[in-house]
């Protein structure tokens, strides 16, 4: 089961880097952005997350939020915040529990083995705590613009 566009966004709450706690409670009648990334400190996670690093100022304009999900241990979490001053919050969603109910826990294949793994996605929620736009299969670059056009179109 993965949520669809125009579905209510799935709550969740996660210890998440700078001793914050990442949650949908805190987030009720904001709109924000939720990506979830396979592993902290992979090149292509760290391009993902400086990108929306980049994009927060314009992003933080239209009032929105972005924190990024993987099933990494908070302190690896920590440590690729750190390196990257990256100022939203990071969340550990070991048991990936969270991942799940977004639909971002999958089978991957890599040299004919299979295992599950985090797909790289992005959600858009709006203030009502709908998602208002789905990103799955991310490309990393460019992402984030997409993601702050499409934030934007909100109103």
């Amino acid at each position: 089961m993965s949520v669809q566009e125009g579905d209510a966004a799935p709550e969740f709450e996660l210890p998440a880097s700078g001793g914050r706690t990442a949650s949908s409670a805190a987030l009720r009648g904001k709109p924000f952005v939720l990506y979830f990334y396979p592993k902290a400190d992979t090149p292509g996670c760290t391009k993902e997350a400086c990108a929306f690093q980049e994009a927060l100022p314009q992003l933080g304009k239209l009032g929105l939020d972005v924190i990024g999900v993987s099933p990494d241990k908070i302190k690896p979490i920590e440590k690729f915040a750190e390196k990257y001053n990256l100022a939203f919050p990071l969340a550990s969603d070991e048991s990936h529990a969270v991942a799940e109910k977004y639909g971002t826990w999958v089978e991957k294949s890599m040299y004919g083995r299979k295992y599950m793994g985090m797909e790289r996605s992005t959600f858009l929620v709006d203030k009502d705590g709908k998602i208002a736009k789905v990103w799955r299969k991310v490309s990393v670059t460019g992402h984030a613009g997409d993601v702050l056009k499409a934030a934007q179109a909100l109103g």
